[in-house]
């Protein structure tokens, strides 16, 4: 019951935005393309730390997964080993990808284990 009440709290609470949606609107749409609407999101939105955080969350996790990419494309040369991980990475950034959307559309400040912290970090304002 208390959590209920407090993200129904954190979404209502938040209507100033420079964006004018919504905080768990924002958060949403920061993740909708991984780290470009994360960049987008993070540069436009300069009072809602909401949306700043899920954006700079979705900067660092769906970079990190590019990069891996990048990588695990090299490995396309290795038999068998680039198609297994390149199929593993791909799964795995789905499944994220869907449970950051819908935590984010929740309300929720979920934080994924390292990159949740960075976001934290980087998303204050000074």
């Amino acid at each position: 019951m208390f959590l209920i009440e407090y993200r129904e709290m954190i979404v209502s609470e938040e209507k100033n935005s420079s964006t004018g949606l919504d905080s768990n609107i924002g958060a949403l749409l920061a993740y909708v393309l991984g780290w470009i609407t994360g960049l987008i999101f993070f540069l436009v939105e300069q009072k809602d730390e909401f949306v700043r955080f899920h954006a700079m969350q979705s900067i660092i996790v769906f970079g990190a997964i590019s990069v891996f990419s990048i990588i695990i494309s090299i490995l396309f040369i290795v038999p068998f080993l680039g198609a297994i991980l390149g199929t593993f990475l791909w799964i795995a950034s789905v499944v994220i990808w869907i449970i950051l959307l819908v935590k984010a559309y929740q309300g929720e400040r979920f934080k994924m284990p390292i990159a949740g912290d960075l976001a934290e970090k980087y998303s204050a304002k000074q």
